[in-house]
C-alpha cells in the first residue's frame, strides 16, 4: 500500500466513523470507518519501514588515493 492509499483509507475511515450520521441496516458504518482508519494507519507505517529500507545507500569509498592523480595545470 502507498502513502496516497493509506491516506486515502484514513481519511475516509475518519470522515465514517466521526462525521456520517445514516443508519444501515447489518452495518455499522462508525466500526467500519474505525477499521479503515486503523489498516489505513497501519499502512502508512508499513509503507513508511520499507521506504526507508530502499533507500539506504552504501558508499564504498574510492580506491585510488587523491595523491596518485596527475596535477592539473
Amino acid at each position: 500500500m502507498s502513502f496516497g492509499g493509506s491516506i486515502f483509507l484514513i481519511a475516509v475511515g475518519l470522515i465514517l466513523a466521526l462525521a456520517v450520521n445514516v443508519s444501515v441496516s447489518g452495518i455499522d458504518l462508525q466500526l467500519v470507518g474505525w477499521i479503515l482508519a486503523l489498516v489505513g494507519a497501519l499502512g502508512l507505517l508499513l509503507s513508511l519501514m520499507f521506504y526507508r529500507r530502499r533507500r539506504s545507500v552504501v558508499v564504498e569509498p574510492p580506491s585510488v588515493a587523491p595523491d596518485d592523480y596527475p596535477p592539473r595545470y
